[in-house]
């Protein structure tokens, strides 16, 4: 009998699987700095910048061997959200599991989310007198202080009552990110919660901006697809006059600093645009990552990072679908701009 037990204890043992210790290599011990940029989209020294911001948040005392050190863990973040790779070839990279490299994503992107505050509106009058000059030099449009617009970040679909919210106009499930920016590509504002089926306005309506944008003397721009208030202006869909043909002209200029933000922003981190399949994450998750390369991209904008990667550009389309709602307060405003052009 004590034999019997021998032998079925020794299978069971033989079934279990054994622990495997992958080699992590630093990978910035190996490539030069032009690598380095290319495939985490920072230089090393913001790399370690971003590390120490993290540390304390992402590094939990253990008492297992082999802990993954935190510059792995940030170094898998980055290349994820550069690349928009397969978890798989991410962890196989880094040296850890598909299972430990789906926690890191999720809790490296959380930490830095907490930790970069680096998406303020500009309310002193330094500052927005700083931002009003950088757009009046694009095109000669006065009084801008953000240009505003929506995009679609592809996400997996999912089964149940959300999956019509989730499905966007151009047929795919997507989370609505709004965001304002200024003439730098840096946003200044973000609201990343809502599925892709809400529109525009509506993402417009229930955010922080009318209150903010109540209490700064200036205009955000936005296109036909917002209402036109008082804040907001929006170009003609019909122009009737040369007059408001050039206001167009400049309206387009100045608000296509939001378009190519979207662009770069979405050039630097793959993982969410479409040619890098869509975010494979609860929606909740997705929110999370999604605004995380937001404060990302402001980080490198600030650190003025360049942008290396040898990509297709990336297309953005204009939602030309005019407003017709009833808050189109801002006739009178947008007549008194029309008159300096």
């Amino acid at each position: 009998m004590a034999a019997a037990f021998v032998v079925l204890f020794d299978s069971e043992r033989a079934k279990r699987r054994e622990r495997v210790f992958r080699d992590r290599s630093n990978p910035l011990d190996t490539f030069n700095d032009t690598e380095v940029v290319a495939r985490y989209r920072f230089p090393r020294r913001y790399i370690f910048e971003l590390v120490d911001l993290v540390q304390d948040k992402i590094q939990h005392p253990t008492t297992r061997s082999y802990a993954i050190p935190s510059h792995i863990q940030v170094l898998t973040t980055l290349r994820f959200l550069a690349k928009g790779e397969y978890l798989s070839e991410v962890g196989d990279l880094h040296g850890i599991s598909i299972s430990s490299a789906s926690r890191i994503v999720t809790s490296v992107c959380s930490a830095l989310c907490e930790s970069l505050d680096n998406v303020k509106f500009p309310e002193t009058n330094e500052d927005l007198a700083k931002v009003k000059e950088d757009f009046y030099q694009l095109a000669s449009f006065p009084n801008v202080v953000g240009a505003i617009d929506g995009t679609l970040i592809p996400i997996q679909g999912m089964t149940g009552d959300e999956e019509p919210n989730l499905i966007c106009r151009k047929g795919f499930s997507a989370i609505n990110v709004q965001g304002v920016v200024d003439a730098n590509l840096r946003f200044s504002n973000i609201v990343v919660r809502w599925p892709g089926a809400t529109h525009d306005s509506f993402i417009l309506q229930n955010s922080s901006l009318p209150n903010i944008m109540r209490r700064v003397n200036g205009w955000l721009l936005g296109d036909s697809g917002y209402p036109l208030r008082k804040w907001l202006l929006t170009p003609f869909v019909n122009p009737r006059s040369p007059q408001e043909q050039r206001y167009n002209n400049a309206h387009c200029t100045t608000r296509n600093t939001v378009e190519r933000a979207f662009g770069v922003l979405k050039s630097r981190f793959r993982c969410i645009h479409k040619t890098g399949g869509s975010l494979q994450f609860a929606p909740e998750k997705c929110i999370k990552i999604i605004e995380c390369c937001f404060r990302l991209h402001n980080k490198a904008i600030d650190a003025r990072t360049p942008l290396i990667a040898g990509n297709e550009p990336v297309q953005l389309y204009q939602n030309n679908v005019a407003y017709q709602g009833l808050d189109n307060d801002g006739i009178a405003v947008r007549q008194r701009v029309v008159q300096r052009f």
